[in-house]
């Protein structure tokens, strides 16, 4: 009778060298997989029948092979337990040292990163349960680049009531993250002959680096109190820019609202040039002392790459950012996804839209905004008096400017790191480090909400004790 590999009950892959015997080649075999941790202790081994089927071997072969090693205590056979490897301890070469991490701090007010500890597992696990509870069968294979329909139906209704967005769901591509998007977008204006791109100075610096990584240039766009100097965009250093990545609901990292007249002159400058601008709707549900800003796509939807995620309101390991596209990219961009890597996981697409459609992601939207006010209202308060701070209608983070001839900002932050406090600084995000005022960039959706209030106490000493 042919043996049935399919019912192996444990699979061991062992590479059996003859030499001096098939016993002592399986022995040898097993000791070099115990000793090298492929066969680490409690690891159950296969029944002698099997374990000859497999091998080629007597069965004979195997239980005199299994005998010897239990004999030498590489192995311990139980009455009903079968065999398995025992857990005395062997020598092994010492592991290489792992490489130097990061400093680790007491506090981290860095901004980026929203409160993990505040994802809804309980809503997640039943919309989980639900969307597999329906799911076509098709729905486990290879899928779409442009993602699965229920979550491009469930993003259209969401994205069009809660930020003004037109979103057709055949214009929609769900991606892995806001790089990915950023990633797909740089190429096809790679690809169309329109590399160069004007982001926002200050930006963050991954962001561009990740441009300049896939082909693309990237030039300075200025910000100050009205947000992006979009009224630059199409004359000087920028005519030529194919591409305007602009975060118009709050901007990274100073905080404000893109002006009504920069919206308009950011539309005019792509409809007369034929440039698109990516609209990077940073912490766009997050607001807190006005009514919503809606998205620029609402007003040019032919001009606007819009680009969401959901790595704040629910968190990053999610890995789920989508893209409304006007009509001429949507082929491109889909088949650079296709290619890039065919199409984002299905699970937690088919959960994520089984929570919008249930209306959870609007209670977790409204949950995680009443904490992070909370949050942001104790800043504020510790703060008073002391630095002026920027930024806060809206967003995760504030922006604190330091006073003109006091402590650098390289000084405040080696003082707040000496007393274990991690915040961020305004010139990384700068394209040129020196290209302003000194200032803070101090996040509020970590630490936990238990170590918020001491970390934001120590962050206010700092600055006290440093204007001293």
């Amino acid at each position: 009778m042919p043996t049935d590999w399919a019912d192996f009950g444990v699979d061991l892959h062992l590479e059996l060298d003859a030499t001096g015997g098939r016993r002592a080649g399986l022995e040898r075999a097993l000791r070099d997989a115990i000793r090298d941790g492929r066969l680490p202790p409690a690891t159950r081994l296969p029944a002698t029948r099997a374990l000859a089927a497999e091998l080629g071997l007597s069965r004979g072969t195997v239980s005199a092979a299994y005998d010897q090693l239990v004999a030498e205590g590489w192995l311990v056979a139980r009455i009903g337990a079968g065999t398995e490897v025992s857990g005395l301890r062997r020598a092994a070469p010492p592991p290489a040292a792992p490489p130097p991490g990061p400093p680790t701090f007491r506090y981290d007010l860095r901004p980026g990163s929203p409160d993990v500890g505040l994802f809804p597992v309980t809503a997640w696990l039943r919309a989980t349960r639900r969307a597999l509870a329906v799911a076509p069968a098709e729905a486990y294979g290879y899928g779409d680049p442009r993602g699965r329909p229920e979550l491009r139906r469930a993003l259209a209704g969401y994205l069009g009531r809660a930020r003004g967005v037109l979103a057709d769901p055949e214009r929609i591509v769900v991606t892995t993250g806001y790089v990915q998007a950023l990633v797909l977008l740089t190429g096809v204006l790679r690809d169309a002959g329109t590399p160069t791109v004007a982001m926002e100075d200050p930006g963050l610096a991954f962001h561009r680096e990740v441009v300049r990584r896939h082909g693309g240039t990237v030039l300075p766009l200025p910000v100050d109190g009205l947000g992006a100097r979009t009224d630059l965009l199409g004359a000087g250093p920028l005519a030529g820019v194919g591409a305007a990545v602009v975060t118009p609901a709050h901007q990274f990292p100073s905080g404000v609202t893109l002006h009504p007249a920069r919206r308009h002159a950011l539309a005019e400058w792509a409809r007369a040039t034929g440039g698109l601008v990516v609209e990077d709707d940073y912490d766009g549900e997050f607001r807190y002392d006005r009514q919503p800003v809606g998205a620029v796509q609402g007003t040019a939807p032919e001009q606007v790459a819009y680009v969401g995620t959901a790595a704040k309101t629910l968190g990053p390991a999610l890995r789920l950012a989508w893209l409304v596209l006007p009509a001429r990219l949507v082929e491109p961009v889909v088949e650079a996804k296709r290619h890039l890597d065919l199409h984002t996981e299905t699970i937690g697409q088919l959960a994520l839209a089984e929570l919008i459609d249930g209306h959870g992601y609007d209670r977790q939207v409204r949950t995680v905004r009443r904490r992070y006010r909370q949050r942001r209202d104790l800043l504020l308060d510790r703060l008073r008096g002391r630095s002026p701070v920027a930024g806060v209608a809206a967003g995760l983070h504030a922006t604190v400017h330091l006073r003109p001839g006091g402590p650098t900002e390289a000084e405040v932050l080696a003082a707040a790191a000496a007393r274990g406090l991690a915040v961020g600084g305004l010139a990384p995000h700068r394209h040129d480090p020196a290209g302003g005022p000194p200032g803070l960039v101090v996040g509020y959706a970590h630490p936990p909400a238990h170590a918020y209030p001491a970390a934001v106490d120590l962050l206010a000493a700092v600055l006290e004790d440093l204007d001293a």
